[in-house]
């Protein structure tokens, strides 16, 4: 499937996990999302911010949801579901809450964005790994993201005609 895709995600809560989900490299997430051009865009109307979201996604083969613990609640993320969907982009979720944060450590799971959405059958993959106590284990999750994430990138589904 993708070669390049269009990362969605909540950016201030998930900014440093979805960091390290672009440096296993396995598929390129497309131009890099950086807090300035991020900072440039947010403050701007809901039109301006769709337009960018449009024009940032329409070359890119998929869209892969970043999936955190407040990401389903997020006007954008849905916004770019949506659009993903109406364009016919193979689309999917990867849990990112088991990654660690410079902040925060490992999160709790969120609602499916995919179900908030309206949609079913959209597939929602989660790497979250745990150690003997039940802990969410970070490296183990990253370890498992990293060897899973190109098998699962090939695995979006699409809006039928």
């Amino acid at each position: 499937m993708a070669k390049s895709v269009f990362y969605s995600f909540h950016y201030d809560r998930d900014k440093f996990r979805v960091n390290l989900v672009r440096e296993i490299k396995s598929i390129a997430g497309g131009s890099e999302v950086t807090g300035q051009n991020w900072e440039e865009v947010r403050y701007k109307t809901d039109t301006a911010i769709q337009n960018w979201i449009d024009k940032e996604m329409n070359y890119k083969k998929a869209v892969i949801v970043l999936v955190g613990r407040q990401t389903a609640e997020r006007p954008y993320v849905q916004y770019e579901i949506e659009r993903a969907w109406s364009m016919k982009k193979p689309l999917l979720g990867v849990r990112i809450h088991g990654l660690a944060s410079m902040r925060d450590g490992a999160d709790s799971a969120g609602a499916n964005p995919f179900e908030v959405a309206g949609l079913s059958g959209v597939p929602l993959f989660d790497p979250t790994a745990t150690d003997w106590s039940g802990r969410i284990d970070t490296k183990a999750t990253y370890n498992e993201l990293a060897r899973r994430l190109p098998v699962w990138a090939e695995q979006g589904v699409t809006k039928w005609p």
